[in-house]
């Protein structure tokens, strides 16, 4: 959805579709707020039924599950008494069981298709969504039981049928709350120690809404499997890198870590397919499904299991036996309305009355989705052929949607009668069908406020658009708006060179930044007032400046394979037209993979010229190598800066880390385990290195440094190597090349460069490094030499030595480096519990 999207210019393009006169309704797709809305409402808790009529107030947004709003309820009639929950002035939260996106409706339908051969029962079968809102009423009872209250399951109040959207809904208890806080953290060492159950106090581990969280979200699955609602668990399943955000904090519980986490969502939206896992979670999960008999698994709990946990707990459910016997019948109506050959088996063989159950549930589904009138409800339940028909042309594509609408709805068939009929008419319904493609692409933010407005006055212009929505949303905004691309190409082009020669701009830049990390709680106050007291530092200027250049970069590879691609294409007019266009792909697909590319190379020569102008490497040493390679050459400024500014490293590390998170589908959601993870890796992993070194420091502080290890360990590093290549001489008499020991010019260095730094007392971290490094150059010297002399009859020159003595010398000197960062980086602290 458009981040700047208006109600107003909605309302405006709706009026229009209502001005065509057209005989079929509008298809909303979902609802703005303000619209007012009116059902048939089922009492969760009871028999009871009555009448509601809501406000939107917001669209919270949606997914493969369905839609989320939060509304106010206006009015409420009811048969008898009132309904829990339900009462006027109150704000509720309100789900419609069907994706706001046409993709996502199609890829959760095609899953579930595969997995159950039917369609998406909680959208179609009131029995279905029953189920699951009394499942929900069962678990939040159950939760009281093992957390001391139910307020840890947000309540259910009732269930509907909504026919303009063509799916069955909720109404539930509107929860004020939040996902987690990126927490600052310098005891990764201790939380991941806590989280292996090993005894650490617990003051020492920091992270306390992380790990609450952690604790509630096993236990609330542990309780989950003991009352049978095996598959409603994988909502909560930590594992599955998504289901954080299905557990909210309660915002009247601030400041208390352990309090206010709720559970939110029970309703999944794609079925969990043996052979398409779609999170590592879900790998354990099939396996564990398995074992219960499930080779599909979606929402399916066990009877008998929770009728079991209420017989071991009478007390807790004694006032929902009603409840549990509405469960039995609606689960059986649930899982009698599909083929579901992985759970009928044999029965689809021989049961007539399952098969009566599964074409009675497509009518009702039709009829929930307004495919069909009450009239040709009665009619298709009267005749096993024609709804045999009916079903059939539903897999036809096109012609066969034609049909079943001029079948199904008599408004339909005056429709498309007319559009046959009357050229005026049929210029109105194209009108009407384009207003309605506006209205999405508008939603999705294809379209600005003013571009939309236009295109309602002028909706023939519309067509243009229609090939172009195919593409990313981004691009097809680019090709149809020169304001938009003006105002990216001043975004990415002008403005890091405003950047770069306006320091008043490049501090702004900053105190924003800055802003954004304390409220997204990215960022201490400590740090954050550090940071700001540095702005103005000439060393600050300089590396903000240098950040310019490589937020000016960005676009350099695009533009560079786009262009190759094109002047291949335009180059080579004998190829076939689809051959030409693959390589073309393929060109920009390549410059995608590989580790240097034209943008990083840019970036790279840009801190080499640096280093020339300014005489100084010292300042550029890490960033002068890392600036080469792509992707992780963005943040070679941010690492840069660690030694000096080690606030603002951290900080812009982690938030331009976190914020790229985000653009992953699925899992980069806000609040899921993703997030918090790189966050973690980029700021609060420096601050844990930083604070076990400093602990090693002065413990070694009272220790004498040592240095005369070094070259025994590189001794005992060539006899390693000559012991190894003992074979290789005796079968090629001849010095191997570094490739034809690759394994042991790796693992020897860095296993030498371990020992150095571990053997080094109480020397300072900067001569460790430089002895871990001496070691491995040693080590390479010794070794080709020794190699060379050994040998007899070695046909080798003074000059291949020299030069295989070279290639071992680079190669061992990082690698032993490296050794000793990898042991600086894991040895512990002090202790941390």
């Amino acid at each position: 959805m458009a981040d700047t999207y208006s109600v107003e210019v909605y309302r405006e393009l709706e009026k229009t579709f209502h001005q065509t006169g057209l005989h079929r309704p509008m298809q909303p797709g979902r609802y703005e707020p303000g619209t007012q809305l009116q059902y048939d409402i089922n009492d969760v808790s009871s028999t009871n039924k009555g009448t509601v009529r809501l406000e939107i107030d917001k669209f919270i947004g949606g997914g493969f599950a369905g839609q989320v709003y939060r509304v106010k309820v206006l009015e409420v009639q009811t048969q008898a008494g009132t309904i829990d929950g339900i009462e006027p002035g109150k704000i509720l939260a309100m789900k419609i069981l069907i994706p706001p996106s046409a993709f996502s409706k199609f890829f959760r339908n095609a899953v579930h298709w595969i997995g159950f051969q039917g369609p998406f029962q909680l959208q179609v079968n009131p029995a279905a969504s029953r189920a699951g809102a009394l499942w929900q009423k069962f678990i939040r009872r159950a939760a009281r039981l093992r957390f001391g209250t139910d307020r840890t399951v947000v309540d259910i109040y009732a269930t509907f049928v909504d026919h303009t959207l063509g799916s069955c809904g909720e109404l539930s208890e509107w929860l004020d709350g939040r996902t987690w806080r990126l927490e600052v953290n310098d005891r990764l060492d201790a939380l991941k120690a806590w989280k292996k159950k090993k005894p650490v106090k617990t003051e020492t581990v920091g992270s306390p809404e992380y790990r609450s969280k952690y604790e509630f979200m096993h236990n609330f699955v542990s309780l989950l499997h003991e009352m049978g609602a095996y598959e409603f668990a994988r909502q909560y399943e930590w594992t599955t890198w998504k289901s954080q955000p299905n557990c909210l904090k309660r915002s009247d519980t601030e400041g208390i870590p352990t309090e206010g986490l709720t559970a939110v969502d029970f309703r999944a939206g794609l079925a969990l397919l043996p052979f398409l896992p779609m999170s590592p979670g879900d790998v354990k999960l099939i396996f564990k499904g398995f074992r219960r008999g499930a080779l599909v698994q979606f929402d399916r709990g066990s009877i008998k299991r929770l009728e079991e946990f209420i017989a071991e707990n009478p007390q807790t459910f004694s006032d929902m036996h009603s409840m549990l016997e509405e469960l039995k019948i609606s689960e059986k109506l649930y899982r009698a309305s599909l083929v579901d050959i992985t759970h009928h088996h044999f029965r689809l063989l021989y049961s007539p009355k399952l098969w009566s159950n599964i074409f009675s549930s497509l009518i009702t589904g039709w009829k929930v989705r307004a495919l069909i009138d009450d009239r040709s409800e009665q009619h298709l339940r009267k005749n096993f052929i024609k709804t045999l028909i009916f079903a059939f042309l539903g897999i036809i594509p096109f012609i066969g949607r034609f049909f079943r609408r001029i079948w199904g709805q008599p408004y339909y068939r005056k429709h498309y009668g007319a559009m046959f009929s009357s050229w005026d008419y049929l210029k109105r319904a194209f009108r009407g069908k384009l207003i309605e493609k506006i209205i999405g692409w508008y939603r999705a933010g294809r379209l600005d406020d003013q571009h939309a407005i236009s295109l309602n006055k002028k909706t023939w212009k519309s067509i243009f658009h229609i090939p172009l929505s195919i593409l990313p949303i981004g691009i097809h905004r680019l090709l149809t708006d020169f304001q938009y691309l003006k105002d990216r190409l001043a975004f990415f082009i002008l403005r890091p060179i405003r950047l770069y020669f306006n320091a008043d701009m490049r501090a702004q830049w900053l105190r924003d930044m800055v802003t954004e990390g304390k409220a997204k709680h990215l960022l201490t106050n400590e740090d954050a007032n550090v940071i700001l007291s540095q702005i103005d530092e000439p060393f600050i200027q300089k590396y903000l400046k240098s950040l310019a250049v490589h937020v000016c970069t960005l676009p350099v590879t695009q533009v560079v394979s786009l262009a190759l691609a094109v002047i291949y294409i335009l180059m080579h007019p004998e190829l076939p037209r689809a051959q030409a266009y693959a390589i073309g792909f393929s060109i920009v697909a390549l410059f995608q993979v590989t580790p240097v590319s034209p943008g990083s190379l840019v970036r790279g020569l840009y801190v080499v010229y640096l280093v020339i102008r300014e005489r100084n490497f010292k300042d550029y040493n890490i960033a002068v190598f890392l600036g080469f390679f792509k992707y992780i050459g963005y943040l070679a400024f941010p690492i840069q800066m660690t030694y000096r500014y080690p606030a603002l490293a951290r900080f812009m590390a982690g938030h331009w880390a976190t914020d790229a998170v985000h653009i992953v589908p699925v899992f980069g959601e806000r609040g899921a385990l993703l997030e918090h993870s790189i966050f973690s890796l980029f700021y609060n992993l420096p601050l844990t290195i930083r604070r076990k070194i400093k602990e090693r420091t002065e413990i070694r502080s009272q220790l004498q440094p040592r240095y005369w290890h070094v070259p025994l360990y590189a001794l005992a590093g060539t006899g390693l190597f000559l012991f190894a290549n003992t074979i290789f001489i005796q079968n090629f008499e001849t010095l191997p090349v570094i490739r034809d020991i690759w394994p042991f010019a790796i693992l020897i260095p860095l296993l030498c460069g371990m020992a150095v730094t571990l053997g080094a007392a109480g020397a300072p971290l900067g001569k460790r490094v430089t002895g871990g490094a001496a070691s491995g150059s040693l080590l390479a010297i010794l070794y080709t030499l020794t190699a060379a002399a050994v040998i007899q009859g070695n046909p080798a020159t003074v000059a291949d030595i020299l030069l295989t003595t070279a290639w071992f010398v680079f190669i061992f000197t990082i690698v032993s480096t490296i050794g000793v960062i990898i042991t600086e980086i894991n040895l512990p602290g002090k202790k941390v519990g």
